[in-house]
Formats: C-alpha cells, structure tokens, sequence
C-alpha cells in the first residue's frame, strides 16, 4: 500500500502570494529576503537611528517646559522677525516629530500658543498634529502591519471587523481621551485596516478640543508650572465623558427606542409560553427542538408544511432529481470504462415519483407527531403579531416571553415584461411537473440555477442558461467556476454570460411560441426560445402578514429582518433565525443561527452570543461539486487580506484517478508563510465531504500542518486534504537546513569510507 504522492515538480503544485496592498510582493524564501522585506528591515533601521540620534543630540532635554519659557522671549522675536519661516518650520518640524511618534509634541502645542495666538496656534497644530498622525500610522502600516497579520490572523480578523462597523466612533472616543497617548494611537490603529482617510479626518476632529485647551494655556505659558497642570481633573473627565457620548448616545438610542415600542403594548401578567416559534422549517424546527430541551414551553406555530422549503421544495427534492438525472450520466459514461449498455431512457413521470418518495421518507423527521412526541406544542395556522407578547392565530392568542421568526424565504419574481402569472416554474411549483420539459430555459446562474439546469439537461431536456453576470457562480473565483462552466457547455447546456433579460414575448414562429428578449453585454440583442421557463434569481424572505411594520421591526435593504449581531431585532423579545434574517440562505446556516437565537432568548439576560459564521461551508451540488469554506480569493482582496495560495490537483489523486473523476482541484488561502487557514475551495466529486475536515480544522484553529500529520485511509477522496497540507509543506521546506543535512551525510558517508 502507498499514501498519496506529492511530487513538488508537477504542474498540480503552485503556490502564489498575493498582497492587497504591494503589486509583485512575493513571499521570501527561507534563503534570501524579498526586496520589500529589504527595504522595510532598512526604513526601520533608518527610523531607529534618526530616533537614538535625537535622545543622544540631547533634543529631549532641550524640549522642557523651562527651556520654552526661558527662551520664549526669543522664540517670538525670531517669530517677528521671520514669521513665514518661523511658523513654516514650526509646522515641519511638528510633522516630524508626531510621524516619528517623538516626545515632545504637548509642549511645542503650548509654544504655538505662546507664537502665534489662540486662532493661527490651532490651526497650525491641528493640521500638522493630524498630518503626522497619518504618517505615523502609514509608517506603522507599512512596517508591521504584513507582520502582525501573520502571527495574529484570527484574533485581527474580528478586530478588523469592529473597526469597519464602527471604527471611526472608536478612534473618535480615543482622541477625545487625553488618558490614550496619541502616538500609541497613531502605531496600534495602522495595524487595522481602517482607511487612511478616515484615520485622517477623525483624528483632525477629534483632537482639536485638547489642541484648543492646550494652545489657550500656551498663550500664558509663563504661568504654567507642569504640563499636567493644563489639564485639571475636572476638564480630563469632561474629555472622557465627549469622548464616550458617541457610543453611549448610539447605544443609548437604540435602548429608547425598544423602550418606547416596548412601552406602547401592555405587558401581560403572566405567559402561556417561554417561546412562540414562527416557521417550521430547518431554522424553526432546530430552535423549537432546542428550546423543548431545555425544558421551556414551546409553541410551533406553522401555516403550510412541516419541514419547510428543504423538505418540501428545496434541498431533499432537488437533490433527488440530481441523482436520478447523475444515474443517467453514468449511464452515457459507462462505455469509457469498458461496460457496453445502451443510452439512457428516462420515464420522467417515474423520476418525478421517486423524488415524491424521497421527501415521503424525510418527512416523519419533521413531523408535527415527532415535534409533539418532544413536548413542542404544534399549531397549524397562519401567525400575526398583535403585540410583542401576544401572537395571534385564527381565533387563538398565544401569550409569550419570546417570539422567534424563522418564516424562511420564497423565490423571487423579477419585475419583468412579458411574465404572466403561472408561466413560469420556480423552485416551489417546479415539482409538480408531469413532462419533462423540451426546452427549458433557465433565468439565472447561481447555484439553483446551475444545479437544476444541469439535472434537466442530463434527464434529456434542451437546456439554456442565462446569467446577467460575468460568470457562473459569482461569489466564487474565476478559476473555480470555469470547471463548471466547461462542463455543463460540454454536456450540450447553452450558457449565455453577461446577458440581461428584457421580456417574454409571443412569438408565433418559434416553436414552442414564446421567447426571451436578451441583450448582452455589448449590446447584441437575441431571442431565446424556449418551452418552460425557470426562474432562479434568488429569494426573498417571508415577512409579509406577520404585522411587523406595526410593531417597528425594520426590514434590511434585501428584505429581511434587522437584527442585531445576537439576531435580535428591536422588539427586545423578537429574535430571527434563517433564511428571514439572512444573510446566508442555506438550511445549515438556519440551524446554526436557530440556536443563537433560542439560547439567547432564553437566557439573555445573563449572556448573549454573537453569531459567528466566519466558518461557514457552502456547496453546489453540481457535477463538479463546487464547495467552499471561508474566504476565496476576491473576498481576500477585497477585505485587504494578504494570502497565499495553495493548489492540489485531483488528477495526481490515486482514488479520482481509479475512478476516473480527476476532475478538479482544492485551493487553499492561508497566512503568508504560515500554515494557518484562511479559506478552501474545493472543486470536483467529494468536494463537500472534504469540506468537513478543512471545516473543523478552521473552527479549532488547526494549520495545515496537523492535517499533514493525520493518518487518512487510502485509497480515498479524503487524502486530497493531507495531500494539500503537503503540497503547502514542500513549498515552505527549509533550504538551508536540508542543505546542511545533506553535507552532513556527505561527510558521514565519507567518514564511513575512511573506516
């Protein structure tokens, strides 16, 4: 038996830096340093120079509060003299100063005071204060920032998060606080990925009200004994007090205002039940199980089918059609591996029933029975809002602690021309097909649309797919959802990128008598022919009746329920889970949020837990599957993320090769010159199984190194991981360490022959 081979030499390994912010930066070998990192170790040792120069020049002991005063006569003579020159290297030299993060900069402040005034003092530091400060962050950003992202990537990323929601409050509340040092400032936020120019006009608002009280004490600077007696106790805590009332006024009104909707229905006395659940699909169902465990009463309130659009429309259906429609693939594939058999022949009306069967089978897992015989209280109706205690269903009112949404999500309809109502299938009405269809034309290139348009084509239908965007799959990366492309183009789906809808015409000539209008990215218009067609352009979320526009819960820019990071919203006891929250419309996101939202309502008021899905996997279940967990390449570039490429090709795999399924790859970003995993993209069979390990190893912290280290069964689709890890690892091996080793047996081999 023998593991998986990883040969450095062959085209399936390839290992890229990329820097989001340095064009060319490329990762510096064991060996040698790259120029970047050349020119940085110098500008550092320049700057710690310049430094050490200033302290042994003694320009410390010349910046004193004394000497300012015992010179300040002449100060103001030059000033009189040269005012231009004066005030100009005043200005420069203040920039220099606070760029190089040198002491002294309270005390030029009072100079500038005593010079030029309570006006021409305060504008000329706080511009020059602010123009330093942005040099000492840039500095900091250049030097260290590539650095620290490295060692600490995790405990950044969420760092980096905070300071694109609110950071501009933060940085505020800092420069208002004359406790902070300001270079500290200055070094610590150039580690963040807050912009330059936000950093800029921050700090030149936020420090002008010390710059004003330290100018005005420099104009008497004969009467200022210390420089700690320009800020009294009293004016240090009004400081502090500015500085917080950004964050305490945002916080503030957010409490006011679910006071004031809370405050405007009566609280009942008492309550029928801990949690009222409304939506009985996979979010639903996970936080009703939950919330019944824990020993509260639970109400399950559901107005159509348990289960939801995962059982009844979504996952368990579509992906039974895809593996009847995968069978009948295999079918055509067969002669390649020697099995001689004729071509498929599809009874679609027997397809459409076995995938009838499948959801039959999952459906007692979600059933009203199974949910009562777990001591959740299951009511069949319609829910409505009437206040934030009460819900009402049909003549019922439910008295409640907590409501959870959970109402999940519909196809979307586009407002488009020509669309009549019930011409057209959806993921919901689709399977009530009795036909299969001659040509079906598919709206859409996302995953719905990409796995649905390829089951049908593989069942025998003529398939067309229109996508408005640049490509298929447009979340993932370019190289990622080519594979997919080629291969549906190859398996005879007509596939139209770039290409916007404009209307459904009629149109007697063609042969199924109606058509789409489309125009293409340069112009080009065309009419598409086709006898059904698919609509697949995302979803919306259910919230219509629910009365939540009377109750104040405001509705995000794609329709779905405002929630906070602890998904709850600004009724103070109504939270959201799943596809009516969002942002990630997947039956496992649902259920991870489902139990956010269950824990925190129950016990909020003791603890709270933001929702984390940084480690969120995604698949699309087409043939290559294409999965992926964390970030991709266009998201790290966006974010400013420095990553470094991985790649492992399934055609060196000795399991895809057996099988004949070498199509595909895994590519994984991690840290600069470190194992530490910042995303996988897996395309290819399997591609959701080996999701899982790289899932799990992400969530605990594992680098690529302890994959390498795990023993995976061979032959297996599963050793594409431990293969990566390796391929990672031959790339970072240490040259001149080997080197040594080598010589080193050179030398024992030759002592070997002496003896």
């Amino acid at each position: 038996m023998k593991g998986a081979r990883v040969n450095p030499q062959r085209e399936f390994v390839s290992i890229t830096v990329r820097c989001a912010w340095l064009d060319g930066c490329t990762l510096p070998s064991t060996d040698e340093e790259s120029p970047v990192t050349r020119s940085r170790l110098t500008a550092l040792l320049a700057l710690l120079l310049v430094i050490a120069l200033f302290f042994w020049a003694g320009a410390d002991d010349w910046l004193t509060l004394q000497t300012l005063k015992a010179r300040q006569a002449d100060f103001q003579a030059w000033f009189a003299a040269q005012p231009l020159a004066v005030a100009g290297g005043f200005f420069a030299g203040y920039v220099l100063m606070a760029a190089l993060s040198l002491p002294g900069a309270a005390l030029l402040t009072l100079l500038a005071g005593a010079l030029f005034g309570l006006v021409q003092g305060v504008v000329i530091v706080s511009f020059a204060s602010s123009i330093g400060a942005v040099l000492a962050f840039l500095v900091a950003r250049w030097l260290a920032r590539e650095s620290v992202e490295r060692r600490f990537a995790r405990q950044l990323q969420r760092i980096n998060d905070g300071i694109r929601r609110e950071g501009a409050v933060y940085l505020f509340t800092l420069r208002l606080v004359p406790l902070f040092p300001f270079f500290v400032i200055n070094l610590v936020m150039g580690l963040t990925r807050m912009r330059a120019g936000t950093f800029y006009w921050v700090s030149q608002l936020g420090m002008l009200p010390g710059t004003v009280v330290y100018v005005n004490a420099g104009r008497a600077l004969g009467e200022v004994d210390a420089v700690g007696d320009v800020l009294s106790p009293t004016l240090v805590a009004s400081f502090v007090l500015l500085g917080v009332f950004p964050l305490l006024a945002r916080r503030g009104a957010t409490w006011l205002e679910r006071r004031r909707l809370t405050r405007r229905y009566p609280r009942p006395k008492g309550f029928d039940y801990d949690v009222v659940v409304i939506g009985a699909g996979s979010a639903g169902l996970v936080a009703s199980y939950i919330a019944s465990a824990l020993q509260a009463r639970v109400a399950l309130v559901e107005r159509e089918r348990m289960g939801g659009d995962c059982l009844n429309t979504g996952c368990v259906p579509s992906k039974a059609l895809i593996g009847a429609a995968r069978l009948a693939q295999r079918v055509r594939e067969a002669p390649a591996r020697g099995i001689e058999v004729e071509g498929p022949r599809v009874d679609f009306a027997a397809v459409m029933a076995g995938v009838h069967r499948a959801i039959e089978a999952v459906a007692p897992h979600d059933s009203p029975e199974r949910y009562r015989g777990l001591g959740v209280e299951v009511v069949e109706g319609a829910a409505y809002l009437q206040t934030p205690w009460e819900v009402r269903v049909g003549e019922r009112v439910l008295t409640t602690r907590h409501v959870i949404l959970a109402t999940g999500a519909r196809p979307r309809v586009p407002d488009l021309p020509g669309l009549e109502a019930g011409a057209y299938l959806t993921t919901e009405t689709l399977w009530r097909l009795e036909r299969l269809p001659e040509h079906l034309l598919v709206l859409g290139g996302g995953p719905v649309g990409c796995e649905l348009g390829q089951a049908f084509a593989r069942l025998g239908s003529r398939v067309t797919l229109v996508q408005r965007a640049a490509r298929l799959l447009p979340r993932e990366d370019a190289d990622v959802s080519e594979p997919l492309r080629a291969r549906l183009v190859a398996e005879g789906v007509e596939v139209h990128l770039q290409t916007r809808a404009l209307r459904v015409e009629r149109d007697a000539a063609m042969p199924s008598g109606r058509c789409l209008v489309v125009e293409s990215g340069e112009g080009a218009r065309q009419r598409l022919p086709f006898s059904d067609l698919l609509l697949a352009v995302g979803r919306e979320a259910n919230v219509a009746g629910l009365g939540l526009e009377a109750l104040g819960i405001e509705l995000g820019p794609r329709g779905t329920v405002t929630v906070d990071a602890t998904l709850r919203s600004l009724q103070v006891n109504i939270w959201a889970c799943g596809d009516v929250a969002g942002p990630h419309q997947f039956t496992h996101a649902g259920a991870h949020q489902a139990w956010h939202a269950t824990i925190n309502a129950l016990f909020g008021e003791f603890r709270r837990f933001a929702v984390d899905d940084r480690n969120l996997p995604t698949l699309t279940f087409t043939e290559p599957e294409v999965g992926r967990v964390g970030l991709n390449e266009q998201e790290a570039t966006a974010r400013g993320v420095a990553f470094e490429v991985t790649r492992y090709a399934f055609s060196e795999l000795d399991r895809a090769i057996v099988d004949g399924r070498t199509e595909g790859f895994i590519k994984v970003l991690t840290v600069p010159g470190k194992d530490r995993i910042l995303g996988v993209s897996v395309v290819g069979d399997a591609a959701g199984e080996l999701l899982a390990e790289f899932t799990l190893a992400m969530t605990h912290g594992l680098g690529l190194g302890k994959l390498l280290g795990t023993i995976h069964a061979y032959p297996t689709y599963a050793e594409a991981a431990k293969a990566t890890a390796g391929a990672w690892r031959n790339a970072h091996k240490p040259d001149r360490l080997l080197g040594l080793l080598g010589r080193y047996f050179a030398w024992r081999r030759r002592g070997a022959a002496r003896d």
